[in-house]
């Protein structure tokens, strides 16, 4: 997914206390179109003002349930990325992958799909035509410095469930109740599906050198003791050993996130994540320049020079141009 709005960090944020004393933040979702007459809308908590990272996870969107007869769909043609793993999470739907590495493949629910953008790939993302409701999460993993120029890839996991009396998990990244994803981070991570039958309780043993958050798809969970409705995000920072998600009188279906906190200085603009604002703003150049000729930008992605970014192999949709850098030097997140 592609960022297609000027950057904004204005959220509504309410701060209360866990069972265990930490203070947990409950972040609120802003709406934000991703562009066109007939604009796919998607729900952003992650970044904002008051906070740019949960370990190293760098972005949440969270969409839909969207009936693509009245939205559109998501039709994201192919735009850049560097320095960052993008997870794709369904659902309901199915999403169509194409990238410059040549990965081809199929975004359906329940099915983890991680490419690494490492120095630069392009990719596009359109819902297939059998997609009558479209229902997910779009999330941006930020690479450490060290592993920030790795080679581009792309990987497919499918997590068997576990479960217990009114609950289920399917865990695709890292470990968390006893189940372990084999897929490579560059970063210790843990991610997971998270379903609680109304009333259940489920105490959740986490790592207490990683940082959490807590995405709510439906219903309103308690979450580590603070009240949530959907589309919030729950914090909770490092030191915590245990975390508590109780479903109320609804059904609840969420995103665990964590992560050891990532350490050090990022600069995100549009796609791109570098070390600084001339290392980004080198990207954004040099995407502009594989994608355009004449001034103008092609046709397709077929004519697009195979540069850092590469061709997006199968895909003619027009490429996206980059968004202008602002004004003043882009700021480092922490």
């Amino acid at each position: 997914m592609t960022r297609l709005e000027p950057p904004t960090d204005a959220m509504d944020e309410v701060t209360c206390s866990s069972r265990d004393g930490a203070q947990v933040e409950v972040m609120s979702a802003r709406e934000v179109p991703l562009g066109g007459p007939r604009a796919m809308t998607v729900r952003r908590t992650l970044p904002q003002r008051s906070r740019t990272l949960v370990g190293a996870w760098c972005f949440v969107d969270h969409y839909g349930p969207d009936q693509v007869a009245e939205s559109g769909g998501m039709k994201v043609a192919p735009h850049p990325h560097t320095g960052l793993q993008t997870v794709s999470w369904l659902f309901t739907g199915e999403i169509e992958h194409r990238d410059s590495a040549g990965h081809h493949a199929m975004v359906r629910p329940g099915e983890l799909n991680l490419m690494t953008a490492g120095r630069g790939i392009s990719h596009s993302e359109v819902s297939t035509a059998r997609t009558t409701t479209l229902h997910g999460a779009q999330l941006w993993v930020a690479l450490p410095a060290e592993h920030r120029a790795t080679d581009p890839g792309f990987t497919h996991y499918v997590p068997d469930p576990v479960g217990g009396p009114g609950w289920e998990a399917r865990v695709f990244l890292g470990s968390l109740l006893g189940s372990t994803s084999p897929v490579t981070t560059f970063s210790p991570l843990v991610g997971a599906e998270l379903l609680l039958e109304a009333g259940t309780r489920l105490d959740l043993d986490v790592d207490p050198a990683h940082e959490h958050a807590v995405l709510v798809d439906a219903g309103a969970p308690t979450v580590a003791g603070a009240a949530t409705t959907r589309g919030d995000l729950a914090y909770l920072p490092t030191g915590a050993t245990g975390l508590c998600v109780e479903a109320g009188e609804q059904p609840v279906r969420a995103l665990l996130l964590g992560g050891e906190p990532l350490g050090e200085a990022i600069v995100m603009f549009w796609n791109f994540i570098g070390a600084d604002h001339d290392e980004v703003a080198a990207y954004r150049e040099e995407w502009q320049a594989q994608i355009t000729r004449d001034g103008e930008v092609v046709a397709d992605s077929q004519d697009v020079a195979a540069g850092r970014f590469g061709t997006v192999v199968g895909d003619h949709h027009r490429p996206i141009p980059a968004p202008a850098l602002p004004t003043v030097r882009l700021k480092e997140r922490r």
